[in-house]
């Protein structure tokens, strides 16, 4: 027995050394998140960490009692058949029922305060991007005044945008023309060749997605975001970021939405401001003026059930 439990461990030794060889060691810190590319993307990564240091400590206090109790109240030690029964110990109950409502609260505390400064929205964003979700792609509506004349397009009125709730086009741009771009499932990057359409954000401006469907429940996931939100039928979320980085990253549906909920992918491309503005005026030049439809028709009182609190 002991020669087969020695040859066990062995085993799982030189596996869990073999698969480690290509490891990043310095990317341990993260606990198997990856780089964050926004300004907001720490606060989430470290929550992350703080949960797992909680996980940990609490494993480690629970293992320790297991071993101890195996190893000091072995039979073999005691040589009693039936050891002591220990019944109605109300310390011992209030410690196993008090502590686990302490460490509950605590993740609930920390979890709510990130949550309620990660959703929180600004007066202004400087640019604001209408995501739509549909069977099986993507859809990105920029609303901006990309012409620079205030008199040429009004988003606020623009019918394909009348499933959003007044509560965001009210903090539309003055002038918003917009341009639009959309993907089908077999959409590629031109430089990457990686699937699915590209959204362009600029690097250092705040962005606020308002994320409508055209059909039923997707879920927007930028990966190096570290944040993911639903995009509902008959319902807006909405959420800012900052990039911070400039490259092309993966993004993908992470809400199960059908048979080809697997190729609902795309891709966010961070540049310069200028360069920003340089595409915007590009998908002009191709026609791409306007905004595609944001999300399925509602009455006004249903669009406008919620409020800024909600």
């Amino acid at each position: 027995m002991r020669r087969k439990l020695l040859q066990v461990l062995t085993a799982g030794l030189v596996l869990a050394t073999a698969s480690g060889c290509s490891y990043n060691w310095k990317d341990f810190p993260r606990l198997g998140m990856p780089t964050p590319v926004t300004e907001e993307a720490p606060r989430i990564l470290s929550l992350w960490q703080g949960s797992w240091a909680a996980a940990l400590a609490t494993g480690v206090l629970v293992w320790g009692l297991i071993l101890w109790s195996v190893i000091f109240h072995r039979r073999s030690r005691t040589k009693v058949e039936v050891p002591p029964q220990t019944r109605y110990n109300m310390p011992i109950e209030a410690l196993y029922t008090v502590v686990p409502l302490i460490i509950v609260s605590v993740l609930f505390y920390f979890t709510a305060r990130d949550e309620s400064k990660l959703l929180e929205l600004s007066p202004k964003p400087a640019h604001t991007v209408n995501v739509v979700g549909y069977q099986w792609s993507w859809g990105f509506n920029y609303v901006e005044d990309v012409d620079g004349n205030p008199a040429t397009g009004d988003a606020v009125k623009s019918k394909e945008l009348s499933a959003i709730p007044d509560r965001f086009t009210k903090d539309f741009p003055a002038g918003a023309d917009g341009v639009y771009d959309v993907g089908i499932p077999g959409t590629r990057n031109p430089q990457t060749g990686n699937p699915g359409p590209t959204l362009w954000l600029p690097k250092g401006e705040k962005v606020r997605f308002v994320l409508t469907s055209r059909d039923v429940i997707h879920s927007f996931w930028v990966v190096p975001f570290l944040m993911k939100q639903d995009v509902i039928p008959g319902h807006t979320n909405s959420f800012e970021v900052t990039p911070t980085q400039e490259g092309t990253f993966l993004g993908k549906c992470a809400e199960l939405c059908g048979v080809d909920h697997s190729r609902m992918l795309f891709n966010v491309k961070v540049v310069s401001p200028e360069r920003y503005q340089q595409h915007l005026k590009e998908l002009a030049a191709k026609g791409n003026t306007g905004y595609v439809p944001a999300g399925i028709a509602q009455t006004d009182p249903a669009k406008n059930a919620e409020t800024n609190k909600l």
